[in-house]
């Protein structure tokens, strides 16, 4: 990675982001020596500009940034730093520096579809998921029925409790449908997009 750190004078801005919620954390300077010290010891360091030294961030608080992945701009002089929080970012004990709370549940169903794609992959003994891919396509398209069923029936009642529990099983049941098709729920995603633009058209 050809880092560009001449262009401020030895330093690169480091956007910290969450890399499971995709919450941007913070944002922190790197000179070549933290960003050495970083990729060697998986905890990202920064350079502190008003100490003019070196810190890791949790060496102090035990909240370390695990790193997880680092990319480059387009002009080789930003770095966006994707990483695991071992706990609150911000120094006043807040989940990130702009105060705002460091979740974003939806990002498990991407998680969800990797983890459905390497029992997929695997089919290891045991796993539910492998159960179901081995029964094949028509018993994952019961389940999907049959749990839609049980969501429709959950919704009449007036029962929101019930209603999360059963349309949960029916969304895992579906992912697992889609990915032993070759689909994954970024697909519905897509098409979802398209209809949301005001020039579709139905089929």
């Amino acid at each position: 990675m050809n880092i560009d750190f001449e262009k401020m004078g030895g330093l690169v801005p480091a956007i910290i982001q969450d890399a499971k919620t995709l919450k941007v954390l913070m944002l922190g300077f790197m000179n070549e020596e933290a960003y050495k010290k970083t990729m060697e010891t998986g905890k990202v360091t920064f350079y502190s500009r008003t100490r003019k030294t070196l810190w890791t961030k949790g060496e102090t608080s035990g909240n370390f940034l695990n790193l997880v992945s680092v990319a480059i701009d387009c002009d080789n002089d930003t770095l966006l730093i994707k990483a695991n929080p071992t706990g609150p970012v911000c120094h006043t004990g807040a989940d990130t520096c702009w105060n705002e709370a460091n979740e974003n549940p939806i990002m498990f169903l991407v998680e969800l579809q990797r983890f459905i794609e390497k029992r997929h992959e695997e089919m290891p003994e045991g796993s539910y998921t492998t159960s179901l891919f081995k029964d094949g396509c028509h018993r994952m398209a019961q389940k999907v029925g049959e749990e839609a069923l049980e969501a429709v029936i959950e919704a009449v009642a007036d029962n929101n409790e019930r209603l999360v529990y059963e349309a949960s099983d029916m969304l895992y049941h579906l992912i697992v449908l889609l990915t032993s098709k070759g689909l994954t729920i970024e697909d519905l995603a897509r098409e979802l997009a398209e209809r949301h633009d005001p020039t579709w058209h139905k089929h």
